[in-house]
């Protein structure tokens, strides 16, 4: 077994990300936990501008991820592993057997309200590209951000308040760097939201949360999560610490995962993976025409990887 499926962070929400799964018996179970959780239909909020809302945009990821999944999941060889990317994690835990469906998605929403009770307004996070880490914590501490997430040697996520954030991209294109603020409202994965770490681990600690039954990488640092102690640790601590993605990628391919499958929404994931590990396959189901195709595509790749 070398497949590993990743389950994507906020940012790339759109109208028809639900329109992969739309039909499909299993997937319309995941839809109608949204809808109790949301009090609204997450095929209906998807084509909202409220999609990018911190308490909207959480909770739809992980529905997307989640019905995507239980359709593709029979069609597939069984994931190696597991990963998460920020409020994905939460979702590969549902998929891992931590949690049902309806307890991940309202986790998420208390998740993102956690985290935007401890935010100010303009807080926010910008993708840098063309910095080297070293060169990234000089700039962090000449502005007053913080590294939020390290997609790669030269490719990062800084966050904080929105006077920094103004002050480091504009230092950052000063060196040359490629600078984007990313659609999001809150300075996720620094130390700014310390506090909502610790409330949103008293969240977890009261949530029906278990264990994962299956192997599931933390995006703090790239080690299997082991007990429901650890889950509820890790889920809680990345809220205020940086996300190490480019090494818990690593980590995967060290532990065997040759082929991975991003369930959606968007394809940032897959494309990272091919930037640092050439020697594997990565694709997203958005790539595909079907959920049948992606899944054709990840039996078969497994097949080529062997």
């Amino acid at each position: 077994m070398s497949l590993a499926l990743l389950c994507p962070g906020q940012g790339a929400q759109h109208p028809a990300m639900f329109d992969y799964s739309a039909g499909a018996p299993a997937a319309e179970a995941v839809l109608a936990a949204a809808a109790q959780v949301l009090d609204a239909d997450a095929r209906a909020l998807a084509g909202a501008d409220a999609r990018y809302d911190n308490a909207v945009a959480q909770p739809l990821v992980c529905a997307a991820a989640l019905a995507n999944a239980a359709v593709l999941l029979p069609q597939l060889p069984t994931p190696a592993m597991l990963l998460g990317y920020s409020i994905g994690e939460l979702a590969a835990h549902a998929l891992g057997g931590g949690m049902d469906a309806s307890t991940c998605l309202a986790l998420a929403v208390r998740r993102a309200q956690r985290m935007d009770a401890a935010s100010r307004n303009g807080d926010g996070l910008i993708a840098v590209q063309g910095l080297l880490r070293d060169a990234a914590e000089a700039l962090c501490a000449q502005t007053g951000l913080h590294i939020a997430i390290v997609n790669g040697d030269d490719h990062l996520i800084l966050g904080g308040h929105a006077d920094a954030l103004a002050q480091g991209a504009r230092q950052a294109r000063a060196l040359r760097a490629r600078v984007t603020r990313l659609p999001v409202a809150v300075a996720a994965h620094t130390p700014l939201l310390a506090s909502a770490a610790q409330t949103f681990a008293a969240d977890l600690r009261a949530a029906a949360l278990a264990a994962p039954r299956a192997t599931l990488l933390a995006g703090i640092d790239g080690h299997r999560i082991g007990d429901r102690d650890d889950a509820i640790g890790t889920l809680s601590a990345q809220l205020a610490t940086t996300l190490d993605w480019a090494g818990t990628l690593r980590q995967a391919a060290e532990r065997g995962a040759r082929v991975f499958l991003e369930l959606g929404p968007g394809g940032a994931l897959a494309r990272i993976v091919r930037e640092l590990l050439p020697d594997c396959q990565a694709r997203s189901v958005e790539e595909f025409g079907s959920l049948a195709a992606a899944a054709a595509w990840a039996r078969q790749a497994e097949q080529r990887m062997q």
